[in-house]
């Protein structure tokens, strides 16, 4: 590495540090300026804007001026005051974690804006109804008639507890609609009825059903009916309104369905599964789409114009989702939002959908709810894309994914329990199919290496910047009787990229590899750590993986080794670009799955063999002796080589006269 590249990364750091520093303090400006704001629309009794001054803070670092239990204060006085949001909160405004179970409790039923409504059950026992099957255990409340509490059976969280996709009053799920009289029914306020038994059920034949109606006269009522089956994770979901057009105004043509839920921590890495994690949905014949992942606003939301089939609260290993079989929605909004760090919740996310209504007719809407883990085999069978929930990346990365690394990944799962060896085989099965390739690669960087001192002289002949384009024909003319492609070694590089990239989207979405562990990690899924630090660096994280060491270490060792030797005397940076890289992608990804890295490390090793047996194959002498028997033979130019003589000619350039 010369001077001026030594000089040029330096100060190229220097200006990294410079502006992290400006950033940080431009950052922390804008927290406080934001903080301050929340305040005083607090003061002002504007809790619904100074909710989201404080949401836009949270993007920011905390200052010395608002310590973070300042913000904890400011966010629990925030969503006690909202009128939509439910008390006994915790201080970052999310509710008390309490285990599931099947008492039933005295409550007051709130009908909203209708205390004189005579029809509508005012007060009374609030009772849970628990179902279950071998995958799910469900509890349904009468207050709002809607599922209290999801527990995913089969799985548990990074320490140890059960998996709840929400559960209690971290959940909200009601129809809203104005009356005759106009005023507002929001069904989530209001106590339903059971008509099928209550307490604990266990479904042991085919399916059952819980029916809990909402009474509004001697023949107007609303019942919800819940109809769960033997293992599965998608329950049906059915609402029939009789005579309710007494009630709902008879100019309204659709009603409002509104649900929320908070998602709690599931996994070790918060990060990882925040990066993961979003509201997906399904237009009505036609793709899925959803707010964008990665985001680093605190909060995100879309208004949708058109028709929608379902609607996905999407974790980075579980969903929920809402489907509509009968009427698709006919529109609605989606929103998300960041949950603060200290929170056992990391995002809060809700969707309100335009649901058709024609007065005057009995009306029945057939939904589904999906309560299960993002498996690709899993959603796939249901139909309707929701095996889009799995990301595999885009386009031809997830036909890769799609149609290549599951099957295969699943086949080998057939016969071998262990991840850790499944990896292992999948990297060498991968490596050998795309062994023609690298073997291209390798033979072509060779020959570069044994014509690297011809290279030099050329070089030397032709130092001045006028004559790059003699230069650059008299190199291309080398590497003609040579029987030399420059881009030989680069081309086999470029198209193994798409595998490399399917793997990065394959991995840390597996939720096969979820709690498996292998070696020193304990979760393949998410990050290994061999050391956890007192401090956090940036960029890197407060712990140390080992997997990325050595994916890193043996990413140097095989780009010091298969360099082209070339290189360094044309491109003088390649030397710095050599550590550079490897050590960019360490810092990335000592976030990631240790399946990921343990991939690459495998990709590495195997590669660096395949060079080595290559090598065997690539004789220095043949090469040498084919550029001497081909030394005053005519090169024959071809079609790029053409192109590029025109365009030197269109610019004024001539080519030098041959003497005789």
């Amino acid at each position: 590495m010369d001077k001026n590249t030594v000089a040029g990364l330096l100060l190229i750091g220097l200006l990294f540090v410079i502006f992290s520093y400006y950033n940080s303090n431009q950052r922390n400006k804008t927290y406080v300026q934001e903080l301050h704001t929340a305040d005083s629309l607090y003061q002002a009794r504007e809790y619904d804007q100074a909710r989201t001054s404080y949401l836009k803070a949270l993007a920011y670092k905390p200052s010395e001026t608002y310590p973070r239990q300042r913000v904890m204060q400011i966010d629990s006085l925030l969503l006690a005051q909202r009128p939509d949001s439910l008390k006994n909160r915790k201080a970052a405004g999310i509710p008390d974690e309490t285990p599931v179970n099947t008492e039933k409790k005295e409550t007051t039923g709130t009908p909203s804006v209708l205390p004189e409504q005579g029809t509508l059950p005012k007060t009374g026992k609030q009772e849970f109804i628990t179902i279950e099957n071998e995958l799910l255990k469900i509890r349904l409340t009468t207050l709002g008639g809607m599922v209290y509490s999801v527990q995913l059976k089969n799985y548990k969280t990074w320490d140890g507890k059960p998996v709840v996709l929400f559960h209690g009053d971290s959940t909200e799920f009601g129809f809203r609609f104005f009356t005759n009289e106009n005023r507002l029914i929001d069904t989530k306020r209001l106590l339903f009825t059971p008509v099928t038994d209550t307490g604990h059920i266990v479904v042991t034949d085919s399916s059952y059903t819980a029916i809990l109606r909402l009474k509004v006269g001697d023949h107007e009522y609303m019942d919800y009916r819940y109809t769960i089956s033997r293992n599965e994770y998608m329950i049906h979901f059915d609402v029939d309104m009789h005579g309710m057009d007494n009630l709902i105004a008879r100019n309204l043509t659709d009603i409002s369905l509104k649900w929320k839920i908070y998602m709690p921590q599931q996994e070790k890495g918060r990060t990882n599964e925040d990066f993961y994690s979003t509201i997906k949905f399904k237009y009505y014949q036609d793709v899925v789409d959803g707010l964008p992942m990665r985001s680093k606003k605190p909060e995100l939301s879309k208004d949708i114009t058109t028709k929608l089939i379902w609607v996905a609260f999407k974790d980075q290993f579980f969903s929920s989702v809402l489907i509509s079989d009968s009427h698709p929605f006919l529109n609605g909004t989606v929103k998300t939002t960041k949950m603060p760090e200290e929170s056992t919740y990391f995002r809060e996310c809700e969707t309100e959908l335009s649901v058709p209504y024609q007065p005057k007719k009995e009306l029945n809407y057939h939904m589904r709810m999906y309560f299960g883990p993002n498996h690709f085999k899993t959603l796939k069978k249901y139909g309707m894309d929701l095996q889009e929930l799995v990301y595999l990346g885009r386009n031809i990365i997830r036909w890769i994914n799609q149609f290549v690394i599951i099957p295969l990944f699943n086949w080998l799962n057939q016969y071998i329990s262990n991840y850790g060896i499944i990896i292992l085989l999948l990297t060498l099965i991968i490596k050998m199919a795309l062994f023609p390739l690298t073997y291209k690669s390798y033979v072509s960087q060779a020959k570069m290496k044994v014509l690297k001192p011809y290279v030099d002289e050329l070089n030397a002949k032709y130092p001045k910047k006028e004559d790059a384009m003699k230069k650059q024909q008299a190199t291309m003319a080398l590497y003609k009787r040579a029987g030399v492609s420059p881009m030989g070694g680069c081309l086999p590089m470029i198209l193994q990229l798409p595998i490399l990239y399917a793997m990065f989207r394959f991995f840390p979405t597996s939720i096969e590899l979820r709690q498996q562990s292998f070696l020193w990690a304990h979760d393949l899924s998410t990050y290994d750590s061999i050391l956890h630090l007192p401090f956090v660096i940036p960029m890197y994280g407060d712990h140390v993986s080992l997997f990325t060491i050595l994916m890193t270490a043996s990413t140097i060792i095989t780009m010091k080794i298969n360099s082209p030797s070339g290189s360094s005397s044309q491109m003088p940076g390649m030397k710095g670009m050599m550590y550079i890289m490897p050590v960019t992608f360490m810092l990335f990804l000592n976030n990631f799955s240790a399946a990921l890295n343990y991939y690459y490390f495998l990709a590495n090793l195997i590669t660096f063999g395949q060079n080595m047996l290559a090598k065997s194959f690539v004789k220095d002498e043949e090469i040498l002796k084919k550029l001497k028997e081909n030394k005053n033979a005519p090169v024959k130019k071809s079609k790029w080589q053409q192109r590029m003589e025109e365009a030197a000619k269109a610019k004024g350039y001539r080519a030098p006269k041959k003497r005789k």
